[in-house]
């Protein structure tokens, strides 16, 4: 069954985002890691040192690992921001800072 037919909810009109250029359909009160997941993407981070890839770990804004940059803004936990139409999200290397 679909997750919003189980829950009853009914969400406003879609709304377009993107992710790295690539347009991604997100839905209104989602988190930038919720719409991703939705789209079918796990990882959009990668660590300093050894690149390894991360995504949601713990869902609460306590560990760190979703950070993504959202219009230009580093170090953003995907997990806590809430999406708004056009917004521009970008997968993240290390720190996120150019330089």
């Amino acid at each position: 069954m679909n997750p919003l037919e189980l829950a009853q909810a009914r969400p406003g009109p879609a709304f377009t985002v993107t992710l790295d250029g690539r347009e991604i359909e997100a839905l209104p009160g989602q988190t930038v890691a919720a719409a991703l997941w939705t789209a079918g993407i796990t990882s959009w981070r990668s660590t300093r040192g050894e690149c390894r890839p991360r995504g949601v770990f713990c869902g609460i804004g306590v560990c760190y690992d979703c950070l993504v940059t959202v219009n230009d803004r580093p170090n953003q936990r995907a997990c806590l921001v809430p999406l708004r139409p056009g917004d521009a999200i970008r997968t993240q290397e290390g720190t996120g800072h150019d330089g």
